[in-house]
């Protein structure tokens, strides 16, 4: 902005003139007022022309609207002033009414920097110097003390004026920081509200006092109206108000993904999963409440649920007609031994294959129970049981040419249902078969290690990744290498395994690599006390455990 330029509105700017010059012109009159009623005046006519000056350039600040004329236009009043000072000067050079020059001095100083200031100090004091020359009264002490007087005050307020603009500037650069601040504030709120409107699922925010402070419309759209019943997972068990979700937000729990359905038993139910998260911001700790509609995933899941307890349902009629000419066949006296042996081992896969059918009826009715928690347990031979698992895989690892080395069988009992374990066992082997390269190897082996019983399967198969393996176990779940290749599988053979092998007080693990194949083990308690149970048979005989599965 030039000189020539008028500036912004500046309100601040036009009262400072107003009320600098008419503080000075009451003072002006008053002096006046004090010399006339004195009489020691010296010209009447001058203390009257000073005074009019004076009292004119108050009038002419007054009237004019600074903020519209350039800057330097304001430096003509303090030049009027010290005019008409002088004209009072002159009129009784003796009253001292040369300290008025003190305002306009001072008002320069305060506004036009230090060069004006000088020059203007340096005229008063020649004029002051020169009214006193054309007097009687000489050059005294008053010649030197009222010239230093408007220096020191002229140099006080330039310093003043320095530090005000300093601090101008300071607080000027500071306000610029604060609207940046507050301009990235407002961005990231905007941005904050444009994601929890874009998203699909709901958010709560609850504050420390259990207000809801921030809810998007997803929120809104998940529960609708906020009086419909919520039932827990099952969908039938009604959830009573202070286990509701936001009660106990409110009360400041935390909880993860919590199932519950939304909406009365009919059309128009949601499934929600719901979790609570406390945060902290600026000191008030509050919970955020994440909803998800899980609806699509419920359904998809019962749906699989009733395919597979179909087909296993209706697997049951030709294996039980099956086991039933395996037994009239079996009833044949005439019947050669060979053949009897390869009838014995039908018979005990079909006594196996519907206990697996039943298993996983029971998986599909309700995932989360145990398989079966009446066990016969009873000493069992975990190395006969392992033999037999070998014979009856013999024919599968025939077909791709595989070897099944058992030379880690050893004399092994248990505390066990063998015809639980025989089913781990089958699939395990089974598995490894499955697995394992063309004309490749599966290791088998089982031993006691003081009052546990091992069994160990490994195959020399692609292995599995380390970040599947803690999924390996759950239900329905197939690991991505077996997904991509031709090898088919429910994905509920290990989930069955571990749940019998837990139910026995065992556990079962995986050791695997990618490209170094797989190995399971399978740990049992072996000196358990037995129950009282009826004794087991010998896991060999047609008529043996297995007729329990």
């Amino acid at each position: 902005m030039t000189a020539d330029t008028p500036s912004p509105r500046d309100p601040s700017r036009e009262r400072t003139v107003i009320l600098n010059q008419l503080l000075l012109g009451l003072v002006t009159l008053f002096a006046a007022g004090l010399v006339v009623s004195s009489g020691s005046y010296r010209d009447l006519g001058a203390l009257a022309v000073g005074v009019a000056i004076v009292l004119l350039t108050s009038a002419f600040t007054v009237v004019v609207r600074w903020d519209r004329l350039p800057n330097w236009v304001p430096a003509i009043v303090p030049l009027a002033d010290i005019a008409g000072i002088t004209v009072l000067q002159l009129g009784h050079p003796t009253s001292g009414l040369g300290l008025l020059w003190m305002f306009p001095v001072l008002w320069v100083a305060l506004n036009y920097g230090i060069v004006l200031t000088i020059a203007l100090c340096a005229a008063v004091t020649i004029t002051y110097w020169q009214i006193l020359g054309h007097t009687s009264l000489g050059f005294d002490t008053r010649g030197a003390l009222l010239p230093l007087t408007i220096v020191a005050l002229a140099m006080f307020g330039h310093i003043l004026s320095r530090r005000s603009g300093a601090q101008r500037a300071l607080l000027a650069r500071q306000s610029l920081t604060l609207r940046a601040a507050f301009e990235r504030a407002r961005t990231q709120e905007a941005l904050v509200s444009e994601v929890l409107h874009s998203v699909d699922f709901g958010v709560m925010r609850i504050g420390s006092d259990g207000q809801v402070a921030v809810t998007n419309p997803a929120h809104t759209r998940l529960y609708g109206d906020p009086d419909a019943p919520l039932f827990r997972a099952d969908g039938v068990t009604s959830l009573p108000p202070e286990e509701r979700p936001l009660a106990r937000a409110r009360r400041g729990e935390t909880f993860e993904n919590l199932d519950l359905w939304h909406g009365g038993l009919g059309t128009g139910r949601r499934a929600l999963q719901v979790s609570a998260r406390r945060i902290r911001a600026d000191g008030d700790s509050g919970v955020v409440l994440v909803s998800r509609d899980v609806t699509a995933e419920r359904t998809a899941l019962r749906a699989r649920d009733d395919l597979v307890a179909s087909v296993s349902h209706e697997l049951r009629t030709p294996l039980t007609s099956i086991m039933g000419y395996l037994d009239l066949a079996l009833d044949d006296r005439e019947l050669a031994p060979s053949a009897r042996r390869n009838l014995e081992v039908a018979e005990r896969n079909a006594q196996r294959l519907l206990a697996l059918v039943g298993d996983i009826l029971s998986a599909s009715a309700d995932p989360d129970a145990d398989l079966d928690a009446r066990l016969r347990l009873a000493p069992t031979d975990i190395a006969a049981l392992v033999r037999h698992a070998v014979e009856a895989a013999a024919p599968r690892a025939a077909e791709r040419r595989i070897l099944i080395d058992t030379e880690g069988v050893e004399p092994t009992t248990a505390h066990a249902d063998a015809s639980r374990i025989g089913q781990v066992v089958d699939n395990l082997l089974s598995n490894a078969i499955k697995y394992a390269h063309q004309d490749g190897n599966v290791w088998i082996g089982c031993a006691n290690d003081g009052d546990r019983a091992i069994i160990a399967v490994r195959d020399d198969g692609p292995g599995i990744a380390p970040a599947e393996q803690g999924q390996l176990f759950e239900r329905f779940y197939r690991a991505d290498a077996v997904r991509r290749s031709s090898v088919h599988g429910s994905g509920l053979g290990l989930a069955i395994s571990r749940d019998i092998v837990r139910a026995h007080g065992g556990d079962i693990h995986v050791q695997s690599a990618v490209g170094e194949g797989a190995a399971f083990v399978v740990t049992l308690p072996a000196g358990a006390p037995a129950p009282a149970t009826e004794p087991a048979t010998a896991p060999g005989s047609s008529r043996g455990p297995e007729e329990e599965r």
